[in-house]
């Protein structure tokens, strides 16, 4: 038997130039249980599309299924969220920064000489002695006017 028409339009078919039903003419002759050896390897080919519709099946209980799988239970209910439950991360997040920069300033105070705290006055230095010193002070002053003026009488 004869198959140049088929094999015409096999080579339309790979130049993509075959119009519907010459592709359903195809799929038809390839269907056929005595297809010639030559032509045999592109009957899968053609014939897939009609094999697969066959065995590919969904059930009848694929629809409840999916259904089932996509339908919630209970509706989603809308919560309301008061202006302090959404400022309240903030809130926490800048009271912890607070407390590290307050432990960090008292930590840098107690490790600066010893837990002193640093004069306001450069040079500036507490006396210990109380009025004592006040007055020996003053005492001083006036032993050293009372000897400059006797320097000056003897001279």
């Amino acid at each position: 038997m004869d198959y140049k028409y088929i094999e015409q339009l096999l080579e339309r078919y790979w130049k993509c130039e075959t119009s519907l039903e010459e592709e359903h003419i195809l799929r038809t002759f390839f269907r056929q249980k005595d297809v010639p050896d030559s032509l045999r390897q592109y009957r899968d080919l053609f014939c897939y599309e009609h094999e697969e519709k066959e065995t590919d099946v969904l059930g009848s209980d694929f629809d409840a299924k999916m259904l089932a799988m996509v339908d919630e239970p209970e509706p989603v209910k809308a919560v309301t969220i008061s202006l302090r439950q959404r400022f309240m991360p903030l809130l926490k997040a800048a009271a912890s920064v607070a407390i590290v920069l307050a432990l960090g300033n008292v930590a840098q105070v107690m490790f600066n000489e010893g837990g002193q705290p640093e004069p306001a006055v450069a040079g500036f230095q507490k006396t210990h002695n109380g009025p004592s010193v006040a007055m020996s002070d003053s005492a001083k002053t006036d032993s050293m006017k009372q000897a400059s003026a006797a320097t000056t009488i003897l001279k």
